[in-house]
């Protein structure tokens, strides 16, 4: 179970399920996420949270996408990648275990319907990117390879087992 500091119970690592979303056009939705008392702090990261009670993580993956964005109608494929990474946000340090799903999705119309009151505070909306327009972006991403990850994700494929990516220490 998660904690509200971002520590997972036990005082581990939080678990987390995130999705690299792609829409017909193979464009990645992103959210665009701020420090809560510092809109100019801000990055673009995949949709995703931390595991609830005793779901799995393509549970948590498919719920916290509904909760973020609205969208429920996908294909939730393979894990792509698995990445740890400590960050600072909201006055707390969050210490994780990410799992990337491949999500594909028809729905592109985002609206979120279940956001904390925290999620309220700290994100700023949600845009489809090109690979190109990703790869030309200016903006923090987190991962921080994300445009490099999704040219092979399309250029190749899924990959034939999840790809642990370098841990991420802010």
């Amino acid at each position: 179970m998660e904690r509200e500091d971002g520590i997972g119970e036990g005082g581990g690592l939080r678990k987390v399920a995130r999705v690299v979303l792609l829409d017909p056009d193979d464009r990645i939705l992103l959210l665009h996420g701020h420090q809560p008392d510092d809109p100019s702090d801000d990055w673009w990261f995949t949709p995703g949270g931390g595991l609830e009670g005793d779901e799995t993580r393509e549970q948590a993956a498919i719920r916290e996408l509904a909760e973020e964005t609205g969208i429920t109608q996908v294909e939730l494929g393979p894990v792509l990648w698995r990445r740890r990474c400590s960050f600072p946000f909201a006055g707390r340090r969050w210490d994780q275990d990410e799992w990337y799903y491949l999500g594909r999705t028809t729905q592109t119309a985002t609206a979120p319907t279940a956001l904390t009151e925290l999620e309220r505070r700290s994100v700023a909306g949600a845009r489809w990117w090109t690979c190109r327009e990703l790869t030309q972006a200016h903006e923090t991403v987190y991962p921080t390879r994300l445009a490099g990850l999704l040219r092979r994700l399309l250029d190749e494929g899924p990959p034939a087992a999840p790809l642990t990516l370098d841990a991420e220490i802010v």
